[in-house]
């Protein structure tokens, strides 16, 4: 499977603006890790069990660093809606990374495509804003987005999704909860609010992969939904599973 960026140029109005659902709270990395470390719904054996051969950066305290940034995330409704909504995000990330295994989109031939000049910031220091990080962060627009978000300054430090762990599942998160992407909500609202798996497909890659379009991917990211909602003991729920 080759990663591809998570985000179109065309849709750059729907997902560079931050929406103020879901707004992260906090930057600190103890404080995540204090307050939602021990209640995740997503224990580190389970972790290890959806991703065994995942690349060593893409750690479980990394994961459980960043949690603080989003408190809502898996951890909104009853105990099976959090675990639907926890399966739903390991599902599209492993979709997006083989599983946990690219940290970097394996495409170097599209390095150098991801700046839109049309933004007043353009891409500073010649940084080049391809896909990293668990749902690959791509387009210079998205990272600066994501930083403000964040407060860290992902514009002129890209890099920083693949080198700190906690701010490269930030990043997911930051997408997760508070981008609709090509959809007409946010991946998070699609779990609490039991409008199916199938519209955090069309958040994140609907363009390309909803209304009968490659079918194989679509397929595969509801595959690993079905998988991972059954590591965490529970089911798919209603809802529509595809797009």
């Amino acid at each position: 499977m080759s990663v591809r960026r998570v985000m179109a140029a065309g849709a750059s109005a729907a997902i560079a603006s931050t929406l103020a659902l879901a707004a992260p709270v906090t930057a600190s990395g103890a404080v995540r890790t204090e307050t939602r470390a021990t209640g995740f719904v997503v224990s580190e054996a389970q972790f290890n069990q959806m991703f065994p051969s995942r690349n060593s950066f893409y750690t479980y305290k990394g994961l459980t660093d960043a949690l603080g940034a989003y408190p809502g995330f898996a951890n909104t409704g009853n105990a099976a809606t959090k675990k639907r909504e926890a399966a739903a995000f390991f599902a599209n990330v492993s979709h997006e990374t083989g599983g946990l295994k690219y940290v970097v989109e394996q495409n170097t031939a599209n390095y150098s495509h991801y700046c839109d000049m049309s933004q007043p910031y353009g891409c500073p220091d010649g940084k080049q804003y391809y896909g990293r990080g668990p749902l690959q962060l791509s387009w210079n627009f998205n990272y600066k987005a994501a930083g403000d978000a964040l407060h860290i300054d992902l514009l002129h430090h890209p890099e920083k999704v693949a080198q700190d762990p906690a701010v490269s599942w930030e990043t997911g998160l930051w997408f997760w909860n508070s981008q609709q992407g090509a959809g007409k909500m946010t991946p998070h609202i699609a779990m609490v609010d039991n409008k199916g798996f199938g519209e955090t497909i069309r958040s994140i890659n609907g363009d390309l992969e909803c209304n009968g379009k490659n079918a194989d991917e679509r397929n595969d990211r509801i595959n690993l939904y079905k998988k991972f909602v059954g590591v965490l003991g529970t089911d798919v729920g209603g809802g529509n599973l595809s797009c």
